[in-house]
């Protein structure tokens, strides 16, 4: 809390008078980081076949990961107090990130395009495959520019979806 008081040029006190602690300051940040995420995301058109509306979906989140790392690492690796859980917080759309996904994903089932299936379950396990290939980006596990580990997942996710297609 002290380095953070002195990046930004405030003394600690002042800083623990709007954070009690060092969590409550991270949940902030991820807090707000999940706010511009869905701006981000209610921005996006939707329209036409549903894989690129897929795609343009999991462009935001790579644009994220790749502008703030750390703060994506927080959002969706980071155990915090009242973060979203699945089952029960997702199937109560208590998550504006992934309702996106599911209404997509949903329309797609309407329209026979997708298999019959649970959504949140495949919303939850393409959010699984994105977060886990961003992770070992992130990592340095995965010797790839930006642009190359963006057409990956496009590809991974083309793999998957080819699995679930009607």
């Amino acid at each position: 809390m002290r380095r953070v008081a002195t990046a930004v040029g405030i003394t600690p006190m002042a800083l623990y008078r709007h954070y009690a602690n060092r969590d409550g300051l991270l949940n902030t940040l991820a807090d707000a980081g999940f706010v511009k995420l869905t701006a981000q995301l209610a921005g996006l058109r939707l329209t036409g076949r549903i894989d690129r509306q897929l795609l343009k979906i999991l462009d935001v989140f790579l644009d994220l990961a790749f502008d703030n790392p750390r703060l994506f690492e927080l959002m969706f690796l980071t155990k915090r107090e009242g973060a979203r859980q699945y089952p029960e917080d997702f199937r109560a759309r208590r998550s504006p990130t992934a309702n996106v996904s599911a209404d997509v994903i949903a329309r797609a089932m309407e329209t026979g395009y997708l298999n019959k299936d649970d959504v949140w379950e495949i919303v939850f396990e393409t959010g699984a495959l994105m977060q886990g290939l961003i992770m070992l980006y992130l990592g340095g596990r995965m010797a790839m520019s930006p642009s190359e580990f963006r057409a990956f997942c496009h590809r991974s996710f083309g793999r998957y979806l080819n699995g679930i297609l009607t």
